[in-house]
């Protein structure tokens, strides 16, 4: 039903804009969750929980130093940014969905062993729109708005029509995303919008279909050791046949001095149709090696018809995805220099996949690693009203969630006509991954098991499209401690572990030594914040070999939660 402020509520929503299990793993373990049949002891106090949730977060828009506890490596020199929601109410109207938050950026910069932070809201056109009404009025994936009913009829019939094709939200919070010399704050539709990296302030809005003709891109894009950006995006109405879309931006595109944005020599790589016209699949990444992109066409998909009636049906968004559990997952494997696909037909069980860890080639083959899940149920539990219950109620709506999988896929690439059916034809002695060609000449892949109880993972990006051995991130398991990030050791399939006590770390972001020749010979950045009042928010600094603690710097100022960010070198 409507709401005195007419924000619609459907708490069957699954938002394609951004995947935090970092924060699912607060939530969860925070009321006591079930997983694996397993209960939890309770952690902090309601109230504490909502005041990091649910309240609003505030912006410090000019710099204040941070006090370092520890020593800082002199080399450490540059800018850490974020990007997350954090303004989940504006006058009496609330969102629906945690995810729907309006975008907060964050900055730490690290400067002679010294830490200054800052913060401020991202001044889209949707931010302004609601500040200025004082109340929400542009719909997200989770919380659709409807005109205001004291408006005149013509008001509101033109505000139903503009909804048969939906322009979307700008309220980019998901990344911190770079294009040429150009930043930008980015999440999942055809708008971005660019800021000063140091000033944190919103430059203009672009919008990918002046420069290509896309209505969604992804906000994790791969970056070549040129500087090229490499990035996905689906092409759904309005531009001839549905397709997905594979472009590049090369790393000299900006031309800050006449004020042109890079996009403007954004290049084609290929494109790819639908295995379905009417239901793309969702992505949220992909994978990159030195000679190709990886795709997975997931069956977690987008329906089309719903979309563009879900304004009239009363839906929101993100309730015209939807996950066929008996589909099958295609993988897409395409020559990057060239454009064109691998002929074989890769594919495997259904699956639901939000980050790629990493991809790369060795011996004739297409290794990518991935953190995948049984079904696409996890949203549900970010409702904010969800996220306010009780631990009885949260743990009866929780016992069914299925837990990330670190996965490793390895797709021979020399398979022929010829090809022995039925036998595994991975021939790498590090894994236990299988691709076995079938009567009809496709090949079926199994994968290897890496790791279970991980998200929003991270590498030495130094190794991207490389063979690597490690990997950090977020642990997501149900225990009595939660406030964990990890290091990954994929030859020993051993892992190490940061926490301390009532505290929650941001995703870890690894940053390496200068002129270092070790993968982990670097150090881990990530944004502590805490519930108790005498924990101001800090930045960790860890040694990337040990997990131990180099550094920390206490920010005397409000830290709020974030999902994703990008580090930028002082050197660069």
């Amino acid at each position: 039903m409507l709401g005195d402020n007419h924000v619609y509520t459907d708490r069957s929503c699954i938002k394609p804009a951004a995947v935090s299990l970092w924060i699912q793993s607060v939530v969860g373990l925070q009321r006591g969750a079930v997983y694996s049949g397993k209960y939890t002891r309770l952690i902090g106090q309601k109230k504490n929980m909502q005041s990091i949730f649910a309240k609003n977060g505030t912006e410090t828009p000019e710099p204040v130093k941070a006090q370092v506890k520890g020593s800082i490596p002199s080399w450490l020199q540059g800018t850490l940014l974020r990007n997350g929601p954090g303004l989940f109410s504006v006058g009496n109207s609330k969102y629906n969905h945690w995810f729907d938050g309006m975008s907060l950026i964050h900055s730490f910069t690290f400067s002679n062993g010294e830490v200054t932070y800052r913060s401020k809201f991202l001044k889209s056109e949707t931010y302004k729109r609601n500040i200025g009404a004082d109340r929400i009025v542009v719909s997200e994936f989770g919380t659709m708005i409807y005109p205001d009913p004291c408006k005149n009829i013509f008001s509101r019939a033109f505000t139903h029509l503009s909804n048969v094709i939906p322009d979307f939200t700008d309220n980019n919070l998901i990344n911190i995303i770079r294009y040429g010399q150009d930043y930008y704050a980015s999440s999942e539709v055809n708008y971005m919008n660019q800021i000063d990296p140091v000033t944190l302030e919103t430059v203009g809005r672009i919008n990918y279909r002046n420069h290509i003709a896309l209505n969604l891109a992804t906000a994790h894009p791969h970056y070549d050791n040129e500087g090229n950006t490499y990035n996905m995006g689906t092409a759904i109405m309005g531009f001839g046949r549905p397709k997905y879309v594979i472009f590049k931006v090369p790393a000299k595109a900006s031309d800050k001095e006449n004020k042109k944005p890079a996009l403007r020599k954004v290049q084609q790589v290929c494109s790819i149709p639908f295995r379905s016209t009417l239901f793309p699949s969702y992505f949220h990444s992909f994978g990159m090696t030195d000679n190709y992109i990886v795709f997975v066409e997931q069956p977690f998909k987008l329906d089309i018809v719903k979309l563009a009636t879900a304004y009239f049906r009363g839906a929101n968004w993100g309730n015209c995805l939807k996950f066929d559990k008996d589909d099958i997952t295609l993988f897409h494997i395409i020559n990057r220099k060239t454009g064109k696909e691998v002929s074989t037909r890769f594919y495997g069980d259904a699956l639901v996949v939000f980050h790629h860890i990493n991809a790369y080639e060795a011996d004739g083959h297409v290794v990518f690693d991935l953190i995948s899940y049984k079904d696409s149920n996890l949203y549900d539990m970010f409702y904010i009203e969800n996220m306010k219950q009780e631990t009885s109620s949260f743990i009866k709506s929780n016992k069914t969630f299925s837990p990330p999988v670190c996965q490793r896929f390895v797709l021979p690439l020399s398979i022929h006509k010829e090809s022995p059916r039925g036998t595994n034809l991975v021939t790498l002695t590090d894994t236990t991954a299988q691709a076995v060609v079938q009567e009809d000449g496709s090949v079926y892949c199994q994968p290897d098991t890496l790791f279970q109880g991980l998200e929003l993972p991270g590498i030495n990006y130094n190794f991207n499209a490389k063979k690597y051995r490690y990997f950090y991130g977020s642990r997501v398991e149900w225990s009595p401690h939660p406030n964990k990030i990890a290091k990954i050791d994929i030859d020993t399939r051993k892992h190490i572990e940061w926490q301390q006590e009532n505290c929650y770390p941001s995703e870890p972001v690894f940053v390496a030594s200068p002129g270092a020749v070790e993968e982990d010979d670097g150090v881990i950045l990530s944004s502590v914040i805490s519930p108790d009042p005498n924990t101001s928010p800090f930045l960790l600094i860890l040694n990337a070999k040990n997990f131990q603690e180099i550094a920390r710097a206490s920010i005397p100022a409000s830290v709020h939660m974030d999902l994703h960010g990008h580090f930028i070198s002082a050197a660069v």
